[in-house]
């Protein structure tokens, strides 16, 4: 994975930082939690552990395709949160991911990519 501006911006030392990433995405630690399908309480205590990491690498994945598409880590903060995806709904990357479908957002993010309009 290319490290990119958004995901320099989260990292901490050899980890993902929830916290750097809860600020970065103005999300609330709780709701980065719910994303990441994990108990807001091993989020924030045990950050750099395994299972913290491994729960956060969807949504890091995600970001890193969408800044690389959108050539500005805000442009793919926006995108994450705010903008619908075709085929899902309605639904954001945020809810798909939150609904437990980052496979869809990730398989999405290649068809752009691939230059397969969605």
């Amino acid at each position: 994975m290319v490290l990119t501006a958004l995901l320099s911006d989260i990292r901490e030392r050899d980890f993902v930082s929830p916290q750097r990433m809860s600020r970065r995405l103005r999300l609330p630690l709780a709701e980065l939690a719910k994303l990441a399908h994990i108990h807001r309480n091993t989020l924030t205590q045990r950050p750099d552990s395994p299972l913290v990491q491994k729960s956060l690498e969807p949504v890091v994945r995600i970001l890193a395709a969408a800044e690389q598409l959108t050539g500005d880590p805000d442009r793919a903060i926006i995108w994450f949160r705010h903008q619908p995806i075709a085929g899902h709904d309605g639904l954001t990357a945020l809810e798909l991911v939150e609904a437990g479908h980052a496979d869809a957002v990730l398989a999405h993010l290649e068809d752009l990519r691939d230059g397969i309009s969605a």
